[in-house]
């Protein structure tokens, strides 16, 4: 029975070869894109799953009110994690990690630096909580003793070569040097944290003990069976125990009085597994995913596989005209309604499993394309590993019995003598279902594209949004510090070159970089709960004119003033946290040692015109700035309208003060981009994905047509011969279409100003929603669906009615 039904099917594939097509090439197309989702979206749920213990690891997250700030930190103090593992049993370990970020690093015999990123402290436990396996060295040992480090293999590939690195000295930029005790895996790529270089934490040049500063990710591995959010309850009496001391020693009230003041702490776990698409916090190792994304795009392969299917099951009624007599003369030959039932889905599913491996060889074909895109390292194998291979089976059969159900059951539903008699009506009006499938394709496709053009709005918004300084034409030498009191003989160097306007030395830029934050007071405050956090950036004389900022207030610091070395210049955002009507020469404090109770005072220079120094995501922070010596990079403004040939020129300089170390620069709009390069891959993402869409509904739509024109040739035959322009049998064959396109802007509208009100809510500063982007995106939609059906309706409305006329 099953070979008769596969070769009735081959035989009607070859047969229409044209309608083959377009299913097949349809369906595989929504396979393909939805394989291609699918393998996204595994990536980003199984971050941090390579950990043995992934589900009894959490990291400790803080949230702070104070000063008029609202803070949410991933970092905590740095007694937290040694506390809990003494006081309560349920910890079985924990570990710390303090990022240093970028430093230069040599072997001991070399003179020349490799620059390195992600340079991070960490405690001997850190092998005992993560899963990271050492492919040499003692995990117990090798951050055990002061001066040794832990570096991966690729780390060990660049500065060693084929040599043994074991016991082998490296030298950082602190003139620190390290003995590596271990060679490790490289971290995986879905780690929501990577480094090549674990330094003991022995050795981190940090002040311990400090209940009140928030500057470690701390982790804790819970033993088994216990339950984290009862764990969690014990941070009150932590924060009693502990913290309580401290506030009263520095602020000077108790913790009740703390919190009486309108001030809150806090702390709170998150599973290791959800920090990746979970946590929003500042301070994170590195940049996180978002679980919006993760249900955007996992809707999006869901519609898209939706649109193929229902283009299936469209075409397959449509065409039930000229099936209709093969199953009336099957049904009068003998043929039971299971049998023909049996036969219909042995079409489908050939169909599909067709369609299926053509889509294997588009997602090999476009997973390069799409890795680069999306920032992944995304591989075919994983859609036939054990966990999915069972799925990729399934799936065309689950596709097969779903597209083919309706069709079948339709068909063999014919009575022979109806059939036979020319009494069943198959037109394209006269399906409601038919019609409401359309429908469906349609409003998907409109909320596609409406969600890819106000993603690419608010991109626009951000990269064009005067952020309160010139990021324009201002290039950032970085690791400037490698040069120690050098850094200000470059700046003056580079300053004689013909096309440098400006140059600045700070650390600290409005980009992703160095943050600081510090707790000030008022002079003469008695109320210790009434002081201010705030970010305190260290920077020189000509910042703010390098960096293009303004002031709406007093003055800059000035190399004619000595005494600008206790000057400092605020914000309006902290002016109006700390409620001065007229700041200029106000003073505000700040302990220097909390303990001893040692205070600096700052005299108010001046105001600075609030500027983003954060993702757009959030609000302007209370900022100030201080004359210091940070040296972490050099900013020059520049007008020279040739780039290359003076970025020579700075190179040449930066060698001849600091032979031997790298230059490295980047240009400060490029580093601003870099905090949206998500939401810039989300764009593409979507726009690749809405187009693919919107063209599988036009493959559905465009054999519609066809079947609609064959089934109304002889109308159109009779219409010419009446006297009918083609204009207007255009218009007749159109209208059907139109009205069920217009039908879905109304219902697909709604739907995506609701879903992409939701994701702008993320943003503190976004595009409003207008109304003309439903405009835009229903007059794509219905020219798609003109274009698409044009063709067809021409070349009918086109044909010799003579023609016409003697067709059967």
């Amino acid at each position: 029975m099953l070979t008769s039904y596969l070769k009735i099917a081959f035989r009607m594939l070859r047969k229409q070869r044209a309608l083959t097509f377009i299913n097949i090439v349809g369906l595989a197309t929504g396979l393909a894109c939805c394989m291609l989702i699918m393998l996204y979206v595994l990536d980003e749920l199984n971050y941090d799953r390579y950990n043995t213990n992934a589900d009894r690891i959490y990291r400790i997250q803080a949230d702070i009110k104070f000063g008029g700030n609202d803070m949410h930190f991933a970092v905590s103090p740095d007694p937290i994690g040694p506390t809990l593992k003494k006081d309560y049993p349920q910890v079985e370990q924990f570990v710390r990690l303090h990022n240093r970020g970028t430093w230069l690093v040599k072997r001991e015999d070399e003179s020349t630096n490799l620059r390195e990123d992600n340079i991070t402290f960490a405690d001997s436990t850190l092998f005992e909580v993560f899963t990271l396996p050492l492919v040499a060295g003692n995990p117990k040992r090798a951050l055990a003793e002061p001066n040794t480090v832990v570096i991966s293999e690729s780390a060990a590939k660049r500065h060693f070569g084929n040599r043994n690195p074991m016991g082998q000295t490296l030298v950082f930029v602190n003139k620190q040097a390290y003995t590596v005790t271990g060679v490790m895996r490289d971290m995986p790529k879905n780690s929501h944290f990577h480094s090549d270089f674990f330094l003991t934490m022995l050795n981190d040049d940090y002040t311990w003990g400090q209940w009140l500063s928030n500057n470690h990710h701390t982790y804790v591995l819970l033993k088994p069976g216990t339950d984290p959010q009862a764990f969690a309850k014990n941070f009150d009496a932590i924060i009693e125990k502990y913290m309580g001391p401290q506030v009263m020693q520095i602020i000077g009230s108790s913790l009740s009085q703390f919190r009486k003041a309108g001030n809150t702490i806090g702390f709170w776990l998150i599973p290791l597994t959800d920090i990746h698409l979970h946590s929003k916090q500042q301070v994170e190792l590195a940049p996180n995913g978002d679980i919006q994304y993760v249900y955007i795009f996992s809707a999006v392969a869901l519609f898209i596989l939706l649109i193929a299917c229902v283009n299936f099951m469209n075409l397959a009624t449509a065409r039930s005209s000229n099936r209709a007599k093969e199953v009336g003369v099957r049904k009068v030959m003998g043929s039971e309604r299971p049998q023909l039932i049996g036969q219909f889905m042995t079409e489908s599913i050939l169909i599909t499993i067709l369609a299926m491996l053509l889509a294997l060889v588009m997602v090999a074909m476009a997973l390069p394309g799409f890795n680069g895109i999306a920032a992944k390292e995304l591989n075919i194998m994983n859609l036939i590993s054990p966990y999915q291979l069972p799925w990729l089976i399934a799936l065309p059969f689950v596709v097969g019995l779903l597209t083919g159900s309706y069709p079948a059951f339709f068909l063999s539903s014919f009575k022979p003598i109806a059939v036979l008699k020319g009494r069943v009506s198959t037109s394209f009006r006269s399906s409601g279902l038919r019609s409401g499938l359309v429908i469906f394709q349609f409003a998907m496709s409109v909320i596609l594209i409406v969600g890819t053009i106000i993603i690419y709005r608010q991109i626009s918004y951000i990269q064009t949004k005067n952020v309160g300084f010139n990021r324009n034409q201002v290039v950032t030498i970085e690791d400037v510090h490698a040069i120690g009191k050098q850094a200000e003989s470059f700046r003056q160097e580079v300053m004689r070159l013909p096309g440098v306007v400006g140059g600045s030395v700070s650390g600290y830029l409005p980009t992703p970089s160095n943050r600081s934050d510090n707790a000030f007071w008022p002079e003469g405050q008695t109320d210790m709960n009434k002081g201010i956090n705030m970010q305190n950036w260290g920077v020189d004389y000509d910042y703010l004119k390098t960096l293009g900022m303004t002031l709406v207030a007093g003055r800059d610091f000035s190399r004619d003033f000595g005494s600008d070395s206790s000057g400092i210049i605020l914000n309006e955002a902290a002016v109006k946290v700390l409620g001065f009507k007229d700041p200029i020469g106000k003073r505000i404090f700040q302990f220097e040692d909390e303990q001893a109770k040692i205070r600096k005072t700052y005299t108010i220079l001046g105001v600075v015109k609030n500027f983003h120094f954060e993702s757009l995501r959030r609000n302007i922070g209370a900022l100030s700035m201080t004359l210091s010596a940070n040296s972490g990079a050099a900013s020059f403004r520049v007008s020279s309208t040739n780039l290359p040939a003076l970025m020579k020129q700075i190179e040449t300089k930066w060698k001849q003060i600091a032979p031997g170390q790298p230059f490295s620069y980047q240009f400060m709009n490029e580093s601003f981009d870099a905090m949206y390069r998500a939401e810039q891959r989300i764009g593409t993402i979507a726009v690749i994905f809405a187009g693919l869409a919107v063209l599988i509904a036009c493959l559905g739509l465009f054999g519609l047509a066809s079947f609609m024109a064959e089934q109304r040739t002889k109308e159109i035959g009779v219409r010419k011969v009446l006297g009918a322009s083609v204009g207007s049998i255009v218009a007749l064959l159109s209208q059907d279409f139109l009205k069920l396109v217009l039908v879905a802007i109304i219902i697909a509208s709604p739907i995506a100003w609701y879903a992409m009100n939701a994701w702008l809510a993320d943003f503190a500063y976004k595009i409003e929603i207008s109304w003309w982007i439903f405009a835009l995106a229903g007059g794509l939609a219905i020219c798609i669906a003109l274009l698409t059906v044009s063709y067809q309706s021409i070349k009918a409305a086109l044909m010799n009615p003579v023609k016409s006329l003697r067709s059967d």
